[in-house]
């Protein structure tokens, strides 16, 4: 059985990508791509099962708790998450045991190495500089990426 699958700011940069690697996907069906200004409950119209979002920063809160509150499961794939957001998220789900969420600042594999040498990597060395490039568009200067790194 083929997942059912929405994505949230399908419009964007990551959102068309993911909903292209939907399309293109043996077991995974796109059911509903939604942007700024589309309604939320075209998810559950649709019977997605799991939406996979790639909001601005300022918009992924707003998002996972309709996503948690309404039982569709959630990846997201934005950074900002701090502490405080954290517990907030983990407070929803407290409330739908039912519904799972992961928060993946970043799919890149490099990124994934460059982290987890960074971590090993950093009892050797007294300081550090981090050092990243992204489109003049980007959301977030610097990165949760870089921001999740430098700690």
């Amino acid at each position: 059985m083929d997942v059912r699958v929405g994505v949230l700011g399908a419009k964007g940069r990551m959102g068309s990508t993911v909903s292209e690697a939907v399309r293109g996907a043996a077991d995974l069906e796109l059911v509903a791509e939604i942007d700024v200004g589309d309604p939320m409950d075209a998810l559950t119209v649709a019977g997605a099962q799991v939406a996979v979002d790639f909001p601005h920063p300022d918009a992924v809160m707003d998002n996972l708790r309709w996503c948690i509150e309404h039982g569709v499961n959630v990846v997201v794939g934005t950074t900002g998450f701090d502490a405080l957001r954290m517990a907030e998220v983990e407070a929803w789900l407290a409330a739908a045991p039912e519904v799972g969420a992961a928060i993946v600042p970043n799919f890149g594999v490099g990124a994934a190495l460059m982290m987890a040498f960074a971590e090993k990597a950093a009892r050797y060395y007294e300081s550090v500089e981090i050092i990243e490039l992204h489109h003049p568009r980007k959301a977030d200067a610097p990165s949760g990426t870089a921001r999740h790194t430098a700690t």
